[in-house]
């Protein structure tokens, strides 16, 4: 058994609750897929922590916290973070592990809310709308007009139009009124793009690694929109400073995410043995 096929015990479909359908005799029991997720979430419960509220099974704060502690830990190592205040550097610490935790959980099938609308789906227009009008005198003699029967007449004719400027709702058009961003890459999460040039030396389809996202199919967390955040709550940072000092402790944050989850989901296979999924 796998991290990817734990998933499916903490929200059957079933009430046959086991690994492995009725008629194979090598399957665990749910007392025993228990145990061994207990076993797992004692020997690599950060891995564990971290892959389940990944899948939105508990929640995110336990995991961004084992981030954070963890991330301190390294802090001394890092000669950007190491000089700064205690107080600056664990907020800084917390802030680069938010936003770690948050590219570790990003896939292709992942969504991102709309920066364009904010999540509503709707954004504020300035648009012009034709208006039209007809003056007191002139509504007067179009009156009196139409009671004496005046042939040939149009009251449209009197009709005075103006062009008014009003802010009205309309649908955000970078997320069609939907809130939300798919994270997938112009490949559409699937890693490889069509090579035109080779196809049409070779005359058949040919694919290449997507140059976008080098083959990962979705779209990573820009690192500057880390920089940015940083400024904004903690301490002002240059982008040289960031590119040199702080961007490879982001980075190695994000690495021991995935392999923490690398860990637990190897301990999971040993504990379980070769059982048939």
């Amino acid at each position: 058994m796998n991290l990817e096929n734990a998933i499916k015990y903490f929200s059957p479909k079933s009430p046959m609750l086991n690994d492995a359908p009725g008629t194979t005799g090598d399957r665990l029991a749910i007392s025993d897929v228990m145990a061994a997720f207990g076993l797992t979430e004692a020997q690599a419960r950060f891995g564990f922590e971290l892959f389940l509220s990944k899948h939105g099974i508990t929640s995110s704060e336990g995991a961004v916290a084992m981030l954070t502690d963890y991330g301190m830990t390294q802090a001394p190592h890092c000669r950007a973070l190491a000089a700064l205040d205690e107080t600056v550097r664990r907020d800084l610490v917390k802030l680069f592990s938010l936003f770690a935790y948050e590219d570790y959980t990003r896939s292709a099938a992942s969504k991102r809310p709309c920066s364009c609308c904010s999540g509503t789906g709707f954004v504020e227009a300035e648009i012009f709308t034709t208006k039209s009008h007809m003056p007191y005198r002139e509504r007067h003699f179009v009156k009196a007009s139409v009671k004496m029967g005046v042939k040939n007449f149009s009251p449209a004719d009197y009709e005075q139009t103006r062009a008014v400027r009003e802010v009205e709702r309309v649908l955000c058009s970078s997320c069609g009124g939907k809130g939300t961003i798919s994270n997938a890459c112009r490949c559409r999460g699937r890693g490889t793009v069509l090579d035109e040039y080779q196809s049409k030396v070779q005359g058949v389809p040919v694919t290449k690694t997507c140059s976008k996202c080098t083959g990962r199919g979705y779209a990573r967390l820009p690192g500057e929109a880390v920089r940015r955040a940083a400024g904004l709550t903690v301490m002002a940072i240059s982008e040289p400073t960031w590119r040199r000092g702080f961007k490879p402790f982001y980075e190695m944050l994000i690495t021991q995410c995935h392999r923490e989850e690398a860990q637990a989901d190897a301990l999971l296979k040993k504990v379980t043995g070769k059982v048939n999924i």
